[in-house]
């Protein structure tokens, strides 16, 4: 995993496993990997990602069962939750960067469209 120097790497692990939960990878009650694990597989120190798991929970998208792991909580609606709310961020950092170029709303939406259209064909 390449990291960005802009935002704290707990962060970032954070929106992976966020991520990983929205596209259904991680469904709700799966185990997490081991904080050594995880640690080893974005070569991390440990402590970060027990940070993001601890985040995780404080947002209500982990729990830890003490000698069991770190576990994906929440209900069915919850990678659907994420999904939209991660849709959301994407729209308004798209929304920003095009008004800072001069675009109007018509304009953005037409360009969307026509980016959506040639995704599909």
């Amino acid at each position: 995993m390449e990291f960005d120097d802009r935002t704290p790497i707990y962060a970032q692990i954070m929106d992976l496993i966020k991520r990983r939960i929205a596209v259904g990878e991680l469904k709700v009650g799966q185990r997490l990997p081991s904080v050594r694990d995880l640690a080893q597989q974005v070569v991390v120190n440990p402590n970060t990602v027990q940070k993001a798991y601890l985040e995780l929970e404080r947002e209500g998208y982990a729990t830890t069962q003490r000698g069991m792991g770190t576990f994906v909580s929440g209900d069915p609606g919850t990678a659907d939750l994420l999904r939209r709310k991660k849709a959301q961020d994407i729209v308004k950092w798209y929304v920003s960067l095009m008004r800072s170029l001069g675009y109007s709303p018509e304009e953005m939406t037409a360009m969307a469209a026509e980016a959506a259209g040639k995704e599909t064909k």
